[in-house]
């Protein structure tokens, strides 16, 4: 996207030195990378960065409207809502596509977000690992305002740890050793001191949780919450003394009811011309679009594109027995901007802010990119293909 950028890049590379790049990972954290890095980095000229960083401003003033907790209530499941959640969200992760506009400039369109964490750790490692293999331009800077990473780290932990002690805080997840993301794990822990906990781990005394630590029994005051109810679904017979709706005396650094909340359910209330039409089904009330072709199906409540449907037609949408937990959005065009040796290929990028308890507004940490020759960006949809994948993002200063 950028042309200096991406020529100094793609002239520093060789599969020997990518795959060298890879092997290094994976001597840091043997076995732990389990999901597939793109061969390239994204470089964000001045101008897209300008687009996406409005962009997630428009839709920051939206989720502070005072009406957003109220229009997003039913977005929360009355049997997976979780006590004490606090008045705006730890985390904000902004997924979007890069498309052109009708004058040919590059410009994001909102594909999904989340108020819920990604991968803060792993993205920081990631974008200081490039530089030892590859070319990158020193005038870009993978944090938007140029922070090195011993400063990002100390945001990181402002955000997470706070004022506790690190060992007082967990991360937490149901079985982490066997998560896709279990790398960010092992990196936050490095980072932060704080150490992941499987949720089945957890003891509960009264209000108070606890989990033992080298054979002592600390006290829970803060939990970095990585863990879905989605997951937690998977193991309905699970005997623990702790169960995730329990009122309890923890703070949550994302909180599990945001992750419902700021999801697909708060696009319809999203306007802005970086936000693709997007509507409940049931708010048609069957007078469907004449197009749609262009448009594509997302059930609400279903996580990593699973359930989305690229070719809709009517007898599909009246078909629905719960429209109302479904989302009709206007498909958008990716426009492959990325030079590989071989061709042209598309990219999302994610960004990913933090939220601290006391701030009035999120501030932009990272970013991550996503590279793809596939009809959608998931790993199905790009299985033997080459240059794509998850991977850094670095902003033009």
């Amino acid at each position: 996207m950028q042309h200096r950028a991406r020529q100094a890049f793609n002239a520093s590379f060789s599969e020997d030195v990518y795959k060298d790049f890879v092997a290094a990972i994976d001597t840091d954290y043997p076995g732990l990378l389990d999901f597939r890095i793109a061969e390239t980095p994204v470089f964000i000229p001045m101008g897209l960065k300008k687009h996406l960083l409005d962009a997630c401003e428009e839709i920051i003033d939206e989720l502070l409207s005072s009406d957003f907790k109220s229009k997003t209530q039913r977005a929360v499941p009355a049997d997976q809502y979780v006590p004490n959640e606090n008045a705006h969200t730890s985390f904000l992760c902004v997924d979007f596509a890069i498309c052109e506009s009708e004058t040919g400039e590059l410009v994001p369109q909102l594909i999904e977000l989340q108020g819920f964490p990604s991968l803060y750790g792993y993205q920081a490692y990631l974008s200081e690992k490039f530089p030892r293999f590859f070319k990158i331009d020193p005038s870009f800077s993978y944090t938007p305002d140029s922070k090195d990473f011993q400063a990002y780290v100390e945001q990181l932990k402002k955000l997470i740890v706070g004022d506790a002690l690190a060992e007082q805080v967990i991360l937490l997840e149901i079985f982490p050793e066997k998560q896709k993301t279990r790398i960010d794990f092992a990196i936050t822990e490095e980072m932060l001191g704080v150490k992941a906990v499987c949720y089945t781990k957890l003891i509960r005394e009264g209000r108070k949780l606890f989990y033992e630590k080298d054979g002592r029994i600390i006290q829970v005051k803060r939990i970095y919450n990585r863990l879905i109810f989605d997951d937690l679904a998977k193991y309905p017979d699970l005997m623990t003394s702790y169960s995730f709706t329990d009122d309890v005396d923890v703070t949550w650094v994302g909180h599990p009811n945001w992750f419902y909340r700021i999801s697909k359910f708060a696009m319809p209330f999203l306007k802005s011309k970086y936000v693709p039409d997007t509507r409940f089904v049931s708010d048609f009330n069957g007078n469907f679009p004449s197009d749609l072709e262009n448009y594509v199906l997302k059930p609400l409540f279903s996580f990593a594109g699973s359930g989305v449907k690229l070719h809709v037609d009517v007898a599909m949408l009246e078909a629905l027995p719960d429209p109302e937990n479904y989302i009709l959005q206007k498909k958008v065009k990716y426009e492959p901007v990325i030079q590989a040796p071989d061709g042209l290929v598309k990219c999302e990028i994610r960004m990913m802010y933090g939220w601290t308890d006391d701030a009035e507004r999120p501030e932009l940490m990272i970013s991550l990119s996503r590279l793809s020759r596939g009809e959608m960006i998931g790993v199905d949809f790009n299985k033997n293909f080459t240059w794509v994948g998850g991977s850094a993002s670095y902003f033009e200063r």
